[in-house]
């Protein structure tokens, strides 16, 4: 049963990745890692792509919204910068979320029970 799941939630993966639909890409594959924690080659890019994706799109949100910020300091209001910083700071904690997830996956599935070296270093390079 774990191994039909573990297929479902690799194959939405891949759709999810056709889709770019990276955060549901990082997520089947979170959950494809908490069932087994051995990954193939082809795991292991997908792994890599959805986390990489999922954390470019922030960052590329972030300095889109720090560039707007520095642009209109000078002409908004109070409030409305307020908001700016509002809005950045929940780009900022979805950031810190996916971080955090990835690098706890790393650390505590991944490169303990990693079954090859050349699999350890794939995860260790990740990790950075």
């Amino acid at each position: 049963m774990a191994a039909a799941c573990r297929e479902q939630l690799l194959y939405f993966a891949r759709l999810s990745e056709q889709a770019e639909r990276y955060d549901e890409m990082a997520a089947h594959i979170e959950q494809a890692v908490r069932l087994d924690d051995d990954l193939s080659l082809e795991e292991r890019s997908l792994l890599s792509v959805s986390f990489s994706n999922a954390v470019g799109q922030r960052r590329a949100a972030w300095r889109a919204l720090k560039s707007f910020e520095e642009r209109g300091e000078a002409r908004d209001s109070a409030e409305e910068a307020a908001w700016r910083r509002s809005y950045r700071g929940r780009v900022e904690q979805e950031l810190r979320q996916i971080c955090g997830t990835i690098l706890g996956l790393l650390g505590s599935n991944l490169i303990p029970n990693a079954s090859t070296t050349t699999a350890k270093l794939s995860y260790l390079k990740m990790k950075g």
